[in-house]
């Protein structure tokens, strides 16, 4: 199975794939930045097609969350997701509670697990952040925490470098 996906992956553009990487709720930015300067990219174009990846899902689940998740609960299976998903969040969201707008686009700046634009989106339509204002802390947050990626990454590289010289 591993080889048919890894075979598949093969014809995809490297561009499109790090844009793929950057969408999904996992990875995001974390796995779309490394990835592509694995794959030979400069810094610039990783940074700029990371984000782009990254802030597609991100007007839709604003839009269609709320919607979406109401139908859905009329379902057992669905209705338990989504308990679960909203409980974790709330967790995770003090720093959202307190102050808002900014403390959306902080937490998603964050790179770490459980933070993120999708979890920023969850966030926003949870504690009911207007449209706009959560648009655009989500995507401070994204600039930033592909900033704090960025970074790293070079920092990695270069201890590589000064290691295996």
């Amino acid at each position: 199975m591993l080889d048919i996906i890894l075979n598949w992956l093969k014809y995809i553009p490297k561009e499109c794939l790090v844009m793929i990487v950057g969408a999904l709720p996992v990875s995001e930015l974390r796995g779309a930045i490394p990835l592509a300067l694995s794959l030979g990219m400069p810094l610039a174009k990783a940074y700029l097609l990371s984000v782009l990846g990254n802030i597609i899902p991100v007007i839709p689940l604003l839009f269609l969350l709320e919607p979406v998740s109401s139908r859905l609960r009329r379902f057992k299976v669905c209705a338990r997701f989504f308990d679960w998903l909203f409980a974790r969040t709330r967790k995770k969201a003090d720093l959202i509670q307190k102050y808002e707008a900014l403390g959306l686009a902080l937490f998603v700046a964050i790179p770490l697990p459980v933070t993120g634009a999708w979890t920023g989106a969850v966030a926003a339509s949870l504690f009911k952040i207007k449209f706009r204002y959560a648009f655009l802390a989500i995507l401070l947050g994204i600039l930033l925490a592909g900033l704090i990626v960025s970074i790293l990454c070079i920092l990695g590289i270069m201890s590589y470098k000064a290691v295996m010289l």
